[in-house]
């Protein structure tokens, strides 16, 4: 089905707000969530509304905080979300690295006990939008779902990576990634009747790879119990060795380092570690070298011949541009079934679904 994104947004705002979210926080949820399904990371998009809420009914997710100081060295700033929405306490962060690195060119920030932050790539795109440089690294504490290269148990969180370039005068350069194989949205989406997973993005404890999204949830319905995931698998980590080492220095990073734990099984939430990292580009150019180095070298890159006929080099931010503008104009699309469990998850609320065509 297609949906339009406002009418969309607004569905997922009303239930927010009779879960006893503000209404700021609604908003910021439900535009957060949309705003990752045109892009076309639907892994990060309103199909997690359903697991969102139960994380709220359960404690592990709290509504409306802020988040706490717990250092400031000038260019360091050490940040507690207070297991607050991470479509609150992420901003929050960030808007604080911009404006540090705004002051003293460059920032360091990290953030501990965030809930789940969403996609990371929106904090890059925000800091290239202040004419920042930014590098995210991310762990989730208490989410093991990803098998270490040469195993088949889980032992990483899905640990994202992003980068942000600011373009003078054009679109950001957005570098945004699970170093899983697949982010474990997306196996929900296949789960729920979305796209398929690749034959090779899971592991089985026999050490056999499948596109099995059971393998992860096993015989549980993902609608119905989002956080399910006791299936005997895990997933995979992407570039087999090398993004295996880049999980692993995510958690470091992003669990140890800023102190909100890496991941591991018996931790009774889940949240999320973020260090993060921003540049002012004013303060490195001191050659006014970077805005024409950064075009020519796009230009460069893209100019190479396609591997397919009619094919063109897109740079990364590139397919995220196209599909926003797509699907702002023709609605985002929703399988039927994570339609169904965000329908159910308003019910219970007692919140009603919009008329849909």
């Amino acid at each position: 089905m297609l949906i339009q994104a406002d009418i969309l947004s607004g569905f997922v705002r009303d239930i927010f707000l009779a879960a006893g979210c503000s209404e700021g926080e609604s908003h910021r949820i439900a535009d957060n969530l949309v705003d990752a399904n045109l892009t076309g990371h639907d892994s990060h998009g309103v199909v997690r509304t359903a697991r969102y809420l139960t994380w709220l009914r359960e404690g592990k997710l709290l509504p409306d905080q802020d988040i706490t100081v717990v250092s400031d060295s000038g260019s360091l700033l050490i940040l507690d979300g207070n297991f607050g929405y991470g479509q609150t306490v992420g901003p929050l962060a960030v808007q604080q690295g911009i404006d540090r690195a705004a002051e003293l060119g460059v920032s360091i920030v990290a953030l501990r006990h965030a809930g789940h932050l969403g996609r990371i790539g929106a904090f890059a795109e925000a800091a290239a939008e202040a004419g920042q440089v930014s590098v995210h690294f991310v762990n989730v504490a208490g989410s093991v779902l990803v098998a270490p290269f040469g195993g088949t148990e889980r032992r990483f969180s899905t640990a994202p990576v992003a980068i942000g370039v600011p373009v003078p005068g054009g679109s950001p350069l957005i570098l945004d990634f699970a170093t899983s194989l697949v982010a474990e949205g997306k196996v929900l989406v296949a789960a729920l009747g979305g796209k398929p997973l690749p034959g090779n993005a899971l592991i089985g404890p026999d050490g056999v790879q499948s596109g099995d999204p059971a393998l992860l949830y096993g015989d549980t319905d993902p609608a119905v119990n989002p956080g399910d995931r006791r299936g005997p698998g895990a997933i995979r980590t992407m570039g087999e060795h090398k993004g295996s080492g880049l999980a692993l220095m995510c958690e470091l990073l992003a669990g140890a380092l800023t102190g909100s734990k890496c991941t591991g099984p018996d931790y009774p939430r889940v949240w999320n570690g973020m260090l993060s990292i921003y540049m002012s580009t004013e303060r490195f150019d001191t050659d006014d070298i970077y805005a024409s180095e950064l075009r020519r070298y796009i230009d460069y890159v893209k100019s190479a011949n396609p591997a397919d006929a009619g094919g063109e080099v897109l740079v990364p931010g590139e397919p995220e541009q196209r599909t926003r503008s797509e699907r702002l104009a023709n609605g985002v699309p929703l399988a039927d079934d994570a339609w169904r469990s965000i329908v159910q998850a308003g019910a219970q609320l007692g919140v009603s679904a919009p008329q849909t065509s």
